[in-house]
């Protein structure tokens, strides 16, 4: 079995052209300053020495924001989602999701929804 951050490292050598896309807008603090990791994993729970975590598509440790990219997968099974984001608001980490049609159609659009989510959150 694959750690997690074994997984987060071949997760990241196979972005979605949407990720890929939305990477280069949030790498290198090139959002409002902000510093954004890819693939990240989070482990929420251990369990008899067995982690349980998720790997996070864009987090914002300083504002702690998971960007979550949600392509036709998501539609088929909408409770997964739900429970994971239950379970990383519990672990006081804030998710947007952002459909992949929106990073295809405007861009700027979904710059500013990620910009308005940010700017809310306090710093810890």
């Amino acid at each position: 079995m694959k750690s997690p951050v074994e997984l987060a490292r071949e997760l990241r050598k196979r972005l979605t052209p949407e990720e890929e896309k939305l990477w280069n807008i949030l790498r290198n603090r090139k959002l409002i300053g902000y510093k954004f990791l890819r693939q990240h994993p989070i482990i929420y729970k251990k369990i008899d020495f067995k982690n349980n975590f998720f790997i996070l598509e864009f987090y914002c440790v300083k504002k702690k924001l998971a960007v979550e990219l949600d392509g036709g997968y998501h539609d088929f099974n909408p409770e997964y989602d739900r429970e994971r984001d239950i379970i990383l608001n519990e672990n006081k980490i804030k998710v947007l999701r952002i459909k992949n049609e929106e990073v295809k159609m405007d861009e700027r659009k979904v710059l500013k929804k990620i910009i308005d989510t940010l700017n809310p959150l306090t710093d810890k």
